[in-house]
C-alpha cells in the first residue's frame, strides 16, 4: 500500500530540522519527497525562508500550491540540502532511483546540493544494490531500439515503461527502460558502461552522493551516515 503523506509525517519533520532559514531546497519527487514539501509548505506558512528547486512538474505544480517560491539553475549555482526519496539504499549510502520517472533531474539537483538527505522505509535498505531486480535507465526514444539491443548485450534486459497504454515520457520528453538486473556488486563499472551507450540520457545508481538517510520505522526516525551502521 502507498504511504500517504500524514503516514511519512515523522520522517518529513526530522528532514525540516536539517533545512536553515534562507536555505535553497531540491525538492524531490515520490511519496516520501511529497510528504516533505507538504511539511515544508506548511513551515513556509509559518515564516520559514526558503527558495524551492523541483525535480519534476508534478513537485513544482504540488510546490506552487502550498506556497513554496521556486527558482531554477538560472538563478541559483547550487542548493544548500536537497531532499528526496530513494528505491534502493545500500549500506554505503549508494543509491537505487527512478521508480518514479525522474531519475535524471533527480541526479542533477542532488549533484548541486551541498547536502543530500534522502528519506527511506526500511523495506527500502539493501545489503546490496540491485536486490530488487530493476534500474531505471532514461533513454532517447529515437534510440530506443538500439538501446534496448545494448543493454541486453550487457545482461540489462530492458522493458519500456508504460503509463495509460502509451509509453511513459519522462519530463525531459525521454522513454525509461526498466532494466532487469541482478545484485551489482561493482555499480560504478555498469554506471561507467550504460553510460557510454549512445542514447542513454542516464540511469538510476546514485553513487558517492554521501548522503544523510534517515528511515521511518512507525513514528521513529533513525539517522544514518554513509558507510555507519
Amino acid at each position: 500500500m502507498t504511504p500517504t503523506p500524514h503516514e511519512l509525517r515523522a520522517i518529513a519533520e526530522r528532514a525540516l530540522e536539517m533545512i536553515p532559514d534562507g536555505a535553497a531546497v531540491g525538492l524531490g519527487t515520490g511519496h516520501a519527497a511529497t510528504a516533505f514539501i507538504h511539511a515544508l509548505g506548511e513551515r513556509v506558512r509559518a515564516g520559514l525562508r526558503v527558495r524551492g528547486l523541483p525535480t519534476s512538474q508534478a513537485s513544482a505544480d504540488l510546490a506552487r500550491q502550498l506556497g513554496i517560491p521556486l527558482v531554477t539553475f538560472d538563478e541559483v549555482d547550487t542548493l544548500d540540502v536537497d531532499v528526496d526519496g530513494a528505491d534502493e539504499v545500500d549500506p554505503h549510502g549508494n543509491l537505487i532511483k527512478g521508480y518514479g520517472g525522474a531519475l535524471v533531474r533527480e541526479k542533477i539537483v542532488a549533484s548541486a546540493a551541498r547536502r543530500l538527505i534522502i528519506l527511506v522505509g526500511p523495506e527500502k535498505l539493501v545489503p546490496v544494490l540491485g536486490s530488487r531486480g530493476t534500474l531505471p535507465v532514461e533513454v532517447v526514444p529515437f534510440g530506443l531500439g538500439p538501446c534496448r539491443r545494448r543493454l541486453t548485450a550487457l545482461g540489462c534486459v530492458g522493458q519500456l515503461r508504460r503509463h495509460e497504454d502509451r509509453p511513459f515520457v519522462s519530463d525531459n520528453g525521454n522513454y525509461i527502460l526498466d532494466c532487469r538486473i541482478s545484485p551489482l556488486e561493482r555499480p560504478g563499472e555498469w554506471e561507467q558502461a550504460l553510460r557510454a551507450i549512445p542514447g542513454v540520457v542516464g540511469t538510476g545508481l546514485f553513487l558517492d552522493m554521501a548522503p544523510t538517510v534517515l528511515i521511518q520505522q512507525g513514528d521513529s526516525v533513525e539517522v544514518r551516515q554513509p558507510g555507519k551502521s
